[in-house]
C-alpha cells in the first residue's frame, strides 16, 4: 500500500507474540492483495481495468469494503469518494505531476464521481461505468487493513497492542502502568515536530495532511489528496486528526474532513458524536487548532493538562492576550 506497518504486542511469551504480530501482518497482505491499487495484480486493480459495462463478480471480501465505503461520499458532502482515479491520471500524481487544461479536467471529472462504479449486493458484480475510471483505496485501504488487525488482535486474545501504518494509528489497551497509550499529533508544516498530544485507548487515529506527499509543477506543490467536488488538489491549509472506534471510518473521515477544509470540515465534524476531530491551521499568529465535542475526552494539553472547551486554541507560539480568541489557551 506504498506504506510501513509497525506491531507492538504485548503476549505470555515471545513465541505467542511472534504468532499474533505474523497473523497481523498476514491479514494486512491479504487486505493488500486484495485493495492496493499499487499493484495491478490485486482484486481491486481487475476491477478497475475491467471492460466497462460489463457486471464483474468480485469476492465477498471485495464488494463488503467497497459497500460500506460507498455510503460516506454522500454523507460528506461529496468529499470522500474513491472514484477519483481519472483524476489521478489527469495531475500525474502518482508520476512527475502536471497542471491538465480546462479541457483534460473536465474530461476526467466527467470520469470520476459516484457514477463511475455500480455495486450490485445481491448480484455480487461491480460494473465500471467508462474506460479510464477507477477506484483509488488511498482513502480506506490502510484503515480497512488495521481493521483486520483488530480482529485478530481480538481472536488471540491481546489486551495491549500498538500498530504504526503510514501514520495511522491502531491502539489496544494501554502501556504497563497508564490508563491510556499516548499520541502526539505533529505540526501539519513541521512532521518531526509534536505540537499536541491525544490520549487514547481501543481506537484508531488518523492524520491527512499535504505535507509530506506532493509532486512540484511550475514551481507549485500540488499535494496527493484530491477534492472529488472539483477536481483539483486540496492546498496545504493544515492538518486533521480524526479518532474514531473504527479503523476504517478514522481512515476515511480523516481525509474526508481535510477536502472538506477548515471552516466547512469544522462545521461538518461538530455535529459528530461518533469521532473526535481536530484541525490544526497555520496562522500568522502561530498554529490554531479547531476541535469538536467529541475530541475533548481525548485531547490533552502538551503538558498533560485536559483541554478548556472552545472553538480555537493558539499553539506553537504564545499570543499575546490582547490578541487571542475568547476562551482560547496558548501551548508554549
Amino acid at each position: 500500500m506504498g506504506t510501513q506497518l509497525r506491531g507492538l504486542v504485548e503476549a505470555r511469551d515471545r513465541a505467542s507474540g511472534i504468532d499474533v504480530l505474523e497473523r497481523a501482518f498476514a491479514e494486512v497482505r491479504r487486505l493488500e492483495s486484495l485493495l492496493s491499487t499499487w499493484r495491478d495484480d490485486t482484486e481491486l486493480a481487475r476491477l478497475n481495468a475491467a471492460e466497462p459495462r460489463v457486471p464483474v463478480h468480485v469476492s465477498p471480501a471485495l464488494l463488503a469494503v467497497l459497500t460500506e465505503v460507498a455510503p460516506w461520499t454522500e454523507a460528506t458532502r461529496g468529499a470522500f469518494d474513491p472514484a477519483v482515479g481519472a483524476l489521478v491520471d489527469v495531475w500525474d500524481l502518482r508520476g512527475r505531476g502536471r497542471s491538465p487544461t480546462p479541457e483534460e479536467l473536465a474530461q476526467a471529472r466527467a470520469l470520476a464521481g459516484p457514477g463511475a462504479f455500480e455495486l450490485d449486493p445481491v448480484a455480487g458484480t461491480v460494473t465500471r461505468a467508462r474506460s479510464g475510471s477507477w477506484l483509488d483505496s488511498g482513502g480506506f485501504g490502510k484503515g480497512a487493513a488495521l481493521r483486520e488487525v483488530r480482529k485478530v488482535l481480538d481472536a488471540r486474545g491481546v489486551r495491549r497492542a500498538l500498530f504504526d501504518f503510514g501514520g495511522q494509528l491502531l491502539v489496544l489497551g494501554a502501556p504497563d502502568g497508564a490508563d491510556t497509550w499516548p499520541v502526539g499529533v505533529a505540526h501539519p508544516e513541521r512532521r518531526d515536530e509534536s505540537v499536541a498530544e491525544i490520549r487514547l485507548r481501543d481506537g484508531s487515529v488518523a492524520t491527512t495532511s499535504a505535507s509530506e506527499r506532493f509532486v512540484e509543477v511550475g514551481g507549485e506543490r500540488l499535494g496527493h489528496v484530491l477534492d472529488p467536488r472539483s477536481g483539483t488538489p486540496v492546498p496545504a491549509w493544515g492538518s486533521v486528526t480524526v479518532v474514531a472506534e473504527d479503523p476504517l471510518v478514522a481512515d476515511m473521515l480523516s481525509t474526508a474532513v481535510f477536502v472538506l477544509g477548515p471552516k466547512e470540515g469544522a462545521a461538518w465534524a461538530e455535529g459528530r458524536q461518533d469521532v473526535g476531530v481536530l484541525l490544526l491551521v497555520p496562522s500568522a499568529h502561530g498554529l490554531e487548532a479547531h476541535w469538536n465535542r467529541t475530541m475533548e475526552r481525548w485531547l490533552v494539553r502538551a503538558a498533560g493538562e485536559p483541554m478548556d472547551t472552545g472553538a480555537a486554541w493558539a499553539l506553537a507560539r504564545p499570543v499575546p492576550a490582547s490578541r487571542r480568541p475568547a476562551g482560547s489557551q496558548p501551548i508554549h
